[in-house]
């Protein structure tokens, strides 16, 4: 059975860090890409970062570049996301998701992911 289980949410102030985690199972985990998206009240799913099977190639939304970094541990078969100098509009509920190459980097809004977790909640609020 497949799963990835995110962790490292929570309420914190804008300009402070977190650390979300994804822990996969079930699946060939290097042979993967490997993406973090996130979802608003109210808006579409949006693509903020993929990292290529066995981690070579990172990539970004112009909105997180500089400020988030996607890193993967082959080992612990666990997907991080780094993010730091939050902001207000970073809130939302942030899911891992996987797709096996060849597969869409910058995905759209509806792309249909094999497999997604069922999310951490990030707050970014004063």
């Amino acid at each position: 059975e497949v799963q990835l289980v995110e962790s490292g949410g929570g309420l914190v102030q804008p300009g402070v860090s977190l650390r979300l985690s994804c822990a996969a199972s079930g699946f060939t985990f290097s042979i993967y890409y490997m993406y973090w998206v996130r979802q608003a009240p109210g808006k579409g799913l949006e693509w903020v970062s993929a990292i290529s099977s066995g981690g070579g190639t990172t990539y970004y939304a112009d909105s997180v570049k500089g400020r988030f970094t996607i890193s993967q541990d082959d080992a612990k078969t666990t997907v991080y996301l780094q993010m730091n100098s939050l902001k207000p509009d970073d809130s939302a509920m942030y899911y891992c998701a996987a797709d096996l190459p060849p597969c869409m980097v910058i995905a759209s809004e509806t792309y249909d992911y094999p497999y997604k977790g069922q999310g951490t909640q990030v707050t970014v609020s004063s």
